[in-house]
């Protein structure tokens, strides 16, 4: 029986989850997709090139109910027709760019849930489900250099990929200790043309006082496309490497 490659991806609707999806299919990867709504595009693509393309509508700030469903779902696959089995969290947000005393309490809910959370629960969900399988098993979460770099008016979105480095860095501990652990890595994927990216410039100067950093960014064109930096990351998700350090950049 051929045997398919098999990847999971959260916020797979626009931006560089888009683009990573588009790239998956394209490279003959099945997808299965946890966007907070399905794209059309990816779904033509997917049939247009003989893929499997399966797409859940799923607010991540009710990640256990995502998690609760993808663990029943894994647990169903026939892992024998697995080259491998790859698990990608790159969905993100971030709340109201302010000091932390102006967010109201929900935005902070949300962005916690939705960026710590998420990734926790649905990591924990596919290692389970897995945890049988001899088919090689890859867990990327998209970190980023706020992560590792404090910021004012970016609290929450700090303390959220500081929290997904950290705990990637137990589980790969966790993982190393067994016969056929998980590699696993949370990457910085570099600073990309995205949403978020006109959210930051557009922030109100007086609460935010590094807009002016990502304004000269935009301005000195050292953002990197969606297209770009997602062929990148899979890159370096595709290196024999990939997990030696549970904490990278991709510019590294």
């Amino acid at each position: 029986m051929t045997q398919r490659h098999l990847t999971i991806l959260t916020g797979a609707s626009r931006g560089m989850g888009l683009a990573m999806a588009q790239q998956l299919l394209a490279s003959g990867h099945d997808l299965l997709t946890i966007s907070r709504k399905p794209n059309e595009e990816l779904a033509a693509q997917a049939e247009l090139a003989g893929r499997r393309c399966e797409q859940w509508p799923q607010d991540l700030a009710r990640a256990d109910t995502a998690a609760a469903r993808l663990e029943t779902w894994l647990k169903a696959q026939d892992s024998g027709t697995l080259a491998s089995v790859t698990l990608i969290n790159n969905a993100g947000l971030i709340p109201r760019i302010a000091p932390l005393e102006d967010i109201p309490a929900a935005q902070l809910a949300e962005c916690m849930r939705v960026d710590l959370e998420a990734p926790m629960l649905l990591t924990g969900a596919f290692l389970r489900a897995t945890a049988g399988w001899k088919t090689p098993r890859r867990i990327l979460n998209i970190s980023s250099g706020l992560g590792r770099r404090a910021m004012a008016a970016q609290a929450a979105y700090c303390a959220a990929k500081a929290g997904m480095d950290h705990f990637t860095r137990c589980v790969a501990l966790e993982q190393a200790a067994l016969p056929h652990g998980a590699r696993i890595c949370s990457l910085a994927p570099g600073v990309i043309d995205t949403d978020m990216q006109v959210q930051l410039r557009n922030a109100d100067a007086k609460s935010f006082p590094d807009r002016g950093t990502f304004e000269g960014l935009k301005e000195k064109g050292m953002l990197t496309s969606p297209q770009e930096a997602a062929a990148r990351v899979l890159a370096f998700l595709q290196r024999a490497d990939f997990g030696s350090n549970p904490v990278a950049d991709v510019r590294d």
